[in-house]
């Protein structure tokens, strides 16, 4: 099996009314924050697991960059998947 090589975190997820390149090599990590949320996990651990990120270093900036791809995730999860519904093709007949 191949290993999977992750696209790098930024600062700031996208705040963009539309699906960006960015958001289409996050989906499985804005899903894992959607999990993450769910289960109740700290936002610290989540930072480390799914964000790569050092909030004891940086606590500030680890921060608003968990909340940005958080937001951004809810965003996918509420609106932002039509987007991907329109791009995808229409197997219907």
């Amino acid at each position: 099996m191949a290993e999977t090589e992750e696209a790098a975190i930024a600062d700031m997820a996208p705040d963009a009314e539309t699906l960006t390149d960015y958001d289409r090599a996050h989906m499985a990590t804005y899903l894992r924050l959607l999990d993450a949320e769910a289960d109740g996990a700290d936002w610290t651990e989540i930072a480390v697991i799914v964000l790569h990120l050092d909030p004891s270093s940086h606590p500030d900036s680890a921060r608003r960059t968990w909340q940005s791809h958080l937001d951004r995730a809810h965003w996918m999860a509420k609106s932002g998947y039509r987007h991907l519904l329109k791009t995808c093709p229409n197997d219907r007949k």
